[in-house]
């Protein structure tokens, strides 16, 4: 995922899995709801390979790297709050367009990083039954 062209690939299966989740989820928290609904279903798909904790700690530092962007992320629950219930109550204080915007980039981030630890192709082949695929003119889906 080193090269533009798959950064931008990853970024298109993003958003379209994102489009698809927001769709689904109705209301005012649609855009929190969609990014939590993407994240569990990585996290699904990664917790056998990498454990519960590595998915964790992967999650918590793509949520600092984005507070880079998104200062409002930034900081951790000093309680202990799982990351994702924390990303999770700081996107509903956005509006739609900056919740998706930012949970998108943690999504990012946090794919980016992943493919760092365990390489682009073992990542890609992990995570393609969560993105959504892209349409083709005949109106077939096709894998990312």
């Amino acid at each position: 995922m080193g090269s533009e062209a798959g950064i931008e690939s990853l970024r298109g299966a993003i958003r379209r899995t994102l489009a698809f989740h927001l769709g689904a989820t109705p209301g005012e928290r649609a855009a929190s709801g969609a990014t939590l609904t993407v994240w569990r279903q990585m996290a699904a798909q990664l917790a056998p390979v990498i454990g519960h904790r590595g998915v964790e700690a992967l999650f918590e530092r793509a949520l600092h790297l984005a507070g880079r962007s998104f200062p409002w992320l930034e900081g951790q629950a000093a309680d202990g709050t799982a990351a994702e219930v924390v990303l999770g109550s700081r996107l509903e204080t956005r509006d739609a367009a900056a919740a998706l915007e930012a949970g998108g980039a943690v999504l990012v981030i946090f794919t980016e990083l992943l493919a760092t630890l365990i390489g682009s192709s073992l990542c890609s082949r992990l995570l393609a039954s969560v993105w959504r695929p892209v349409a083709t003119e005949a109106g077939q889906e096709k894998q990312p």
